[in-house]
């Protein structure tokens, strides 16, 4: 067995959970995926609540990491058009399932929802605008539609064609500017 790495930890719970879904995560199926000791896994995690929590903030870091690579450019030297642009380009790939069962799962407990929410609320906020006047509201029709994407392939079963995708991100970022 290898010493214990808290990225390792992680990266490992999110394999089980793309493989066999949330439920699956326990210290014996995280450490058995990263080759380390029951032991290992609770010397970073606890409780599963921790490396559940743990988890979704992981996950969370990795989407802003890959807003900002899309981006190009340091999230201050962004405005609100290029920052939903890009939000808009990543969540036009297909999630991953791991990342859409987390995602559900956030929605039964605030603490696993705020890693979610904090990066949403940096690089899609909803404008309170809303309604106001036309840019306003395509601000807004865009962050929906640009969340309806990876949920349409949650819940129709099947892929979006990469082509159809990729074609829909692009019109929704010509329509903000960005």
């Amino acid at each position: 067995m290898r010493p214990s790495n808290r990225n390792r930890i992680l990266d490992a719970a999110v394999r089980v959970v793309q493989r066999e879904g949330v439920t699956a995560v326990t210290f014996d199926s995280v450490a058995a995926e990263a080759e380390l000791t029951r032991g290992g896994i609770m010397y970073h995690f606890p409780s599963r609540e921790d490396l559940l929590a743990a988890l979704h903030e992981h996950l969370a870091a990795q989407w802003e990491a890959t807003l900002l690579a899309d981006a190009g450019r340091p999230l201050d030297e962004l405005g609100a058009d290029d920052r939903l642009a890009a939000y808009i380009r990543v969540s036009a790939r297909s999630a991953t399932r791991a990342e859409l069962q987390l995602m559900l799962e956030a929605a039964t407990r605030p603490e696993w929802a705020a890693p979610w929410s904090a990066v949403l609320e940096r690089w899609a906020p909803l404008p309170e605008d809303a309604g106001k006047d036309d840019a306003s509201m395509t601000r807004l029709v865009a962050r929906l539609a640009a969340d309806g994407l990876w949920m349409f392939e949650a819940l129709a079963y099947r892929a979006m064609p990469e082509a159809q995708r990729r074609a829909v991100a692009e019109h929704l970022v010509r329509a903000v500017g960005g």
